[in-house]
């Protein structure tokens, strides 16, 4: 075939432009985003319920929902939980599944759930979990002192959030801080009795008044009209007008018994920029979209709204985009700098300028052929698949190398241009095929991987095979086809070895003897260096992402007091006017209105975001606030951390590292604080590490109201009559609802701002002969201590105990001796965390490795047609792996997602290397024909020595190279080069020793298992 596309130059290169037209024509279509979009098996559905305890909400809401979800397909896991006046309940699914199906099955069951559901409560919110959900840049916005907020919400809800979806690409458009308003209809209880007027009477006024009669038909001859009659209320006058009947049969408006205006609903969810109170809008992008074109489309929006609106300030923080903007820009630092070296490594080791350009047009055309397969299979560009393109340009460079030198060296025999480029061609397409096939051995059984994980692999092992297949095809139609080119007028003979070349040859081969000369010896260190990698990768520390060079904060806050969602943002005022720093900052307080908030929130919560100028500053800072809420607020649960960015958002898995999960039998009664310190005390027996407290053991004070039932029917009052009275007595009632265009005004009933006992003397309820009583006088009002949070799974509630770290040893004896102490009480204990999740994903890797390696075995044994000479590859891997964990621990580094990438790559190299060598090794021996044994064993020692001397300059051309290309990530500093350090520490730590290990192992491990004749 080789000799059929080269006797045929112009076709393939009118073949190769078409590519390229069409290449660049994928480029503009791709899109572009900071992760895949990965379907992220995960549903929540949030609850709200405002003026409702925990309790109320477990048993009335939460319970039925799972009830009902429970017969879901595919469903792995439901857990909820309620808190005062909201609840979540989170499912997830099996991976693969089908989750636009999932969601719209949870819909129906919801829809058919609604009639059993409390009917003063809105409906709940069902919200699919996705990669693209997060967002990529955040709009604040702050009214100026003449501004009003209610307008400024209008604006952001009616006007703002229209023009930013507007924006192609755009998905949806978040806003948190926003304030509604309501029709406060205040009644003068003093007018009321003179004029022996109640309540009732106003609330049915209101109620008849804005009352639709609903649709009649009139027929008038052979037509028939459909009369739509109508009683609506439409604004703040006409409710002022409304007439009121005295029992003296005078009328009057309801304005003259009660104060009537506008009010600002009550606020439970507050947004700070610094110590400006506003709105912040967040943004997110279709999966489709570029989000290095959308970003700036929304920069140049929010200049127009700076003039459109200038009675608003807007700023734009958090954009994610640069993450995705050091992702490229790495990239491109990789191929500029790696098609820089590989030039100066080819002048340094051929001497000859031809080759250079020959490889400056091999690399970017392989590359942008890359992204028109990219679009064949439906990636996109982002962080994961550009990763999977830098990897693969170190084995790119390889196998333009390792074709140039071969051609080359066919020229050097003596053959003719077009001959010297087909044999040379042909002589390496089965060991490069076969080292291509080996590397995607490694990397293809890892999408096999549970969940996200296997996920995020898919995106790199299937753009490492797409530079892989490129580079092949290029490597084997474009460049011989370029090297005829370029040098079929060239008579004189081709300038193969520098000088620089020939000293490191000449080193090589006084090595090589020496290490010959006592080869057994030699093997057997080599191989004793095997078990040290398994020592080492038992000591080398482990992480899930490499740390990042952050210069953000989050700071979560738990008051653990029941406090108005107003005195929490006066708290975090006060907190940041004596932090007096010059960071940026970003508070979220209360309850989230995001509808894409998966947390489950409370009005004593917060979360306060710091980005800071240096990382002293934010290491000062975060000292400042563990001393000042050790001071002022020693009752808070605080948690400091760096602010998750996109990766971490995905990253994290939630839930403690093991947690203990108690459960009564046969009822949902929980255990009291009391019980949790017994239990407690009995644990820390059994466990050196004392637990946490999970959700459902941490307790709250709560008012309890008592109602005197006797009392009540001694003065003939229902107790129906009277609660529908309570319920009405604290911060009133809504009555009615003014509906407009789309637009919902609430009508409500209010009372004065007052103490409870007060409330409860102000309203009355009606008794025996039409007398009045006020409430007070049948309650009882005590303080008593209720859970904070009712947590269940799909089996029942439960109460958990929490561990963030746990030995082995204390896991063991949980698990043994808690169903013991459970049983003794009358409960059962399930276990669950991370750890268990953990244990199942090794075990899963663990079996994933095994199957790589296998068909990387037999891959090569149907390569080599050997059983042993496979060995020899496969033992080759332990020794790149040592080198790569020896340079990480130097270096400060990690065993993480992105080294251990890294591993894979270099070891993807190492094969390469090793393959190549074993196959000319043996294409050397196959001509072998000894007279003797001893003959046979010179003969054999000579091949693997000449074979040595001919694979050194790829060898080291490709290691090199590799190592150089990738070097400048090491002194670079960002985001994007913290990802990347950890991998590249890896690739040149394992070539450093991989390329020792081609160059000496392979051949003393060929000549002790080569059956000597």
């Amino acid at each position: 075939m080789v000799k059929f596309l080269i006797n045929r130059p112009i076709a393939v290169f009118l073949s190769f432009v078409g590519i390229l037209f069409f290449s660049a024509l994928a480029i503009k279509e791709l899109p572009v985003s900071l992760l895949p979009g990965i379907e992220v098996p995960s549903v929540a559905i949030k609850v709200d319920y405002p003026n409702n305890p925990a309790r109320i909400i477990e048993n009335s809401v939460l319970n039925p929902i799972r009830s009902e979800l429970n017969s879901l397909n595919n469903l792995k896991s439901i857990e909820s939980t309620a808190g005062s006046e909201t609840g979540i309940v989170k499912l997830q699914f099996n991976y693969g599944t089908r989750m636009d199906l999932a969601y719209v099955e949870i819909n129906e069951k919801i829809d058919r759930l609604t009639e059993s559901l409390p009917r003063d409560m809105d409906r709940p919110r069902i919200i699919r979990i996705n990669t693209s959900d997060i967002p990529i840049i955040r709009l604040q916005l702050l009214p100026k002192n003449q501004a009003d907020f209610i307008e400024v919400s209008e604006l952001a809800e009616k006007v703002l959030k229209k023009r930013i979806e507007q924006l192609p690409g755009i998905s949806i458009v978040d806003i948190n801080g926003f304030r509604d308003q309501y029709i406060s209809i205040n009644p003068n209880r003093e007018k009321l009795q003179a004029l022996q007027l109640s309540e009732g009477q106003i609330d049915q006024v209101l109620k008849s008044a804005n009352q639709e009669l609903g649709q009649l038909s009139v027929k008038d001859g052979q037509y028939r009209y459909y009369v739509r009659m109508a009683n609506r209320l439409d604004d703040l006058d006409e409710i002022r007008n409304l007439p009121l009947i005295t029992r003296d049969g005078n009328v009057i408006a309801l304005q003259s018994v009660a104060d009537i205006s506008y009010q600002q609903e009550k606020v439970q969810s507050y947004h700070l920029f610094g110590e400006t109170e506003g709105l912040v809008i967040t943004v997110h992008k279709q999966n489709s979209a570029k989000m290095t074109e959308l970003v700036p489309m929304v920069y140049e929006a929010v200049e127009l709204f700076k003039e459109d609106y200038p009675k608003v300030d807007f700023e734009l923080t958090q954009d994610q985009s640069s993450l995705l903007n050091a992702g490229i820009d790495n990239l491109r630092t990789s191929l500029i700098y790696g098609g820089i070296f590989a030039f100066a490594v080819l002048f340094l080791f051929m001497g000859n300028v031809r080759m250079p350009i020959i490889m400056g047009i091999t690399l970017p055309v392989s590359l942008i052929i890359s992204f028109l397969l990219f679009y064949a299979v439906g990636l996109s560009i982002n962080i994961i698949s550009l990763s999977g393109l830098a990897l693969g340009l170190g084995m790119l460079i390889d196998n333009a190398i390792i074709v140039i030198d071969n051609i080359t060296r066919k020229r050097k025999d003596g053959l003719g241009i077009i001959e010297a480029c087909i044999q040379g061609v042909n002589e390496v397409m089965a060991p490069l095929i076969s080292s291509m096939l080996t590397t995607l051995a490694v990397f293809v059984p890892l999408v096999f991987l549970n969940g996200l994980s296997g996920a995020l692999f898919y995106d790199q092992a299937v753009s490492v095979a797409i530079i892989l297949g490129t580079s092949l095809m290029v490597a084997f139609v474009l460049l011989p086809l370029l090297y005829r080119i370029f040098f079929q007028n060239v008579k004189k003979e081709i300038k193969e070895d520098s000088l620089v070349f020939k000293t490191i040859l000449s080193a090589y081969k006084g090595f090589y003897k020496l290490l010959w000369k006592f080869r057994a010896i030699s093997f057997v260190i080599l191989l004793l260096l095997i078990p040290l990698t398994y020592v080492t990768i038992n000591q080398i520390e482990k992480a899930g992402l490499p740390d990042i060079e952050k210069t953000e904060t989050l700071l979560s806050i738990v008051w653990n007091e029941p406090i108005a969602a107003e005195a929490s943002k006066d708290r975090i005022r006060n907190l940041l006017n004596e932090l007096n720093t010059e960071a940026e900052s970003e508070s979220d307080i209360g309850l989230k209105q995001f509808i894409l908030s998966v947390d489950e929130g409370s009005v004593e919560n917060a979360e306060i975001y710091f980005k800071f100028n240096s990382k002293t500053d934010k290491s000062a800072t975060e000292k400042w606030l563990l001393s000042y809420f050790e001071k002022r607020h020693p009752n808070a649960n605080i948690n400091i951390e760096d602010a998750p960015n996109a990766f971490d958002q995905i990253f994290t898995t939630e839930g403690s590292f093991f947690s203990a999960k108690w459960k009564t039998l046969g009822n949902n009664e929980l255990l009291t604080s009391a019980d949790y310190q017994e239990l407690s005390n009995e644990v820390k027996a059994i466990s050196s590490t004392p637990p946490l407290q999970g959700k459902g053991f941490i307790y709250e004070d709560a008012l309890e109201a008592s109602i005197d039932s006797e009392k009540l029917s001694v003065y003939g009052i229902s107790e129906g009559q009277f609660k529908s009275a309570l319920s009405k007595a604290l911060d009133g009632y809504l009555v009615t609802e003014i509906r407009r265009f789309g637009e919902v005004t609430p009508v409500r009933i209010q009372r004065p701002e007052a103490d409870l006992r007060q409330q409860l003397e102000r309203v009355t309820v009606m008794g025996k002969q039409n007398q009045e009583y006020a409430l007070s006088n049948f309650v009882t009002i005590s303080f008593s201590s209720n859970e904070k949070n009712i947590t269940a799974d799909r089996s029942s509630v439960y109460q958990s105990m929490e561990w963030e770290e746990l030995s082995s040893e204390d896991i063991e004896a949980l698990t043994v001796e808690l169903p013991k102490v459970a049983s003794a009480r009358g409960l059962t204990v399930d276990f669950d965390g991370t750890y268990f999740e953990d244990k199942e994903n090794l075990s899963q890797m663990a079996f994933i490795l095994m199957i790589s390696v296998a068909l990387l075995y037999f891959i090569l044994a149907a390569q080599f047609e050997s059983l042993i000479q496979p060995l020899i590859v496969i033992f080759t891997l332990p020794l790149g792996i040592l080198g790569a964990l020896i340079v990480l621990q130097l270096t400060g580094g990690t065993l993480n997602v992105m080294s251990a990438i890294g591993i894979i790559v270099m070891l993807g190299i190492m094969v390469n290397d090793a393959i190549l060598k074993i196959d000319t090794i043996n294409r050397f021996a196959a001509k072998i024909s000894p007279t003797t044994s001893a003959d046979y064993k010179t003969q054999l020692a000579a091949a693997i020595a000449k074979t040595g001397e001919i694979r050194l300059k790829p060898i080291l051309m490709t290691s090199i190279t590799t190592i150089l290309a990738l070097l400048p990530v090491v002194f670079s500093s960002g985001l994007g080069a913290d990802l990347q350090r950890p991998l590249v520490y890896a690739v040149i730590g394992g070539l450093t020793i991989g390329t020792f290990t081609a160059l000496y192992f392979v051949p003393l491990a060929y000549w002790f298992v080569s059956k000597k004749k």
